[in-house]
């Protein structure tokens, strides 16, 4: 696929009452033509600043910004203004406005154009169309659900026929149900229409409902990026890994755990593992295994499996009678089986390496 978001070196610089602060740290990120790429951080980590990159409403204080070969950093004024017109924007709050019905405001960023009026309604029918929104089109905002707010600004976003469309936190102010059915609308976008999209968010799961690529920020820098499989599979950093085990209910199981005595108070050779196994893996009776080829009882106290890219991802938290030695084989013979052990502490409600 073709690159069509290349930032190379990235720095944002703020100077603020004598202070220097540096919201982006040298940043590189490619985005090839079609990807959902999503940029995942907490508050503060410099994300929305990175992206803001991309269609000049921030100016880089060092580095490139790349799309389709062309380094916008040398654009004109009116360049920049073609360039932002084939980059749709949706925000957390929508950003509509409140006087203007549906159809106006979808019609609103093709005032102007040269688009004739009777091109001009028929893309707004076609986008209302498109969003699910038919039968509504002189309703106005106060009138709208948040849901369907989202859904007449991704519409607008959409009324230039943009390569691209970044979405800072747009499902942020959403409710679960509504959120997962904007994300399928975005998805049918990017399928559909071939929309490059760039996905700002702080929650790993909207990242993994959606997107095919991920970075991860934090305190201006990329720390981890990849394909989801990639990353989901195998993350390097303990900040990945907190946001992954926010998508899959392992954290709040071990802290479960952590409440409960019995978990807590184990003998010296019951010992609490969990299991993190991808692909073929999550088709071997590892329980079974265990028993008839190192005699050790593992009872498994929570366990699931979901698919990142089609790839069946699993995660056990099993309990273990065995010794030292035992443990040790018992490792080397789940790592050929490309299934990583790692022991939970319970005393920090965490989980580290054995």
């Amino acid at each position: 696929m073709m690159t069509q978001i290349s930032l190379e070196h990235i720095d944002v610089t703020f100077n603020q009452k004598h202070q220097v602060s540096k919201a982006v740290q040298d940043v590189s990120l490619n985005i090839e033509k079609g990807d959902a790429y999503g940029i995942v951080g907490y508050s503060g980590a410099g994300k929305s600043t990175l992206v803001r990159v991309i269609n000049r409403l921030q100016k880089p204080s060092a580095g490139k910004v790349i799309i389709d070969n062309k380094d916008i950093n040398k654009f004109s004024r009116y360049q920049i203004r073609r360039l932002r017109k084939n980059i749709g924007f949706i925000f957390q709050h929508f950003n509509l406005m409140n006087a203007r019905n549906i159809e106006e405001n979808i019609l609103y960023p093709m005032v102007g154009t040269n688009t004739s009026k009777a091109k001009r309604k028929q893309r707004v029918q076609h986008l209302i169309d498109l969003v699910g929104l038919k039968g509504k089109e002189k309703f106005y905002p106060a009138q709208l659900s948040g849901g369907q707010k989202q859904r007449v600004a991704i519409a607008r976003a959409l009324a230039n026929n943009p390569q691209i469309l970044i979405s800072d936190e747009a499902t942020s102010a959403l409710d679960p149900k509504t959120t997962q059915a904007i994300l399928q609308l975005l998805k049918r976008i990017n399928k559909e229409l071939g929309v490059t999209i760039v996905l700002i968010t702080h929650e790993m799961d909207v990242v993994k409902s959606l997107c095919n690529k991920v970075a991860v920020m934090d305190a201006g820098k990329v720390v981890e990026e990849g394909s989801i499989l990639e990353v989901f599979s195998n993350p390097k950093t303990q900040l990945t890994q907190d946001f992954i085990d926010t998508t899959n209910n392992v954290k709040g199981a071990i802290e479960t755990l952590a409440s409960q005595k019995r978990f807590v108070d184990l003998s010296r050779e019951q010992r609490l593992f969990r299991l993190h196994y991808i692909g073929k893996s999550t088709e071997n009776p590892i329980i079974i295994d265990l028993y008839q080829k190192f005699g050790a009882v593992a009872n498994i106290i929570y366990g699931n499996i979901e698919f990142i890219s089609d790839v069946p991802l699993g995660n056990l938290i099993i309990e273990i009678d065995a010794d030292k030695p035992t443990l040790k084989e018992i490792k080397e013979y789940l790592a050929k089986k490309d299934v990583h052990l790692r022991n939970i502490n319970l005393q920090d409600e965490s989980s580290k390496e054995e």
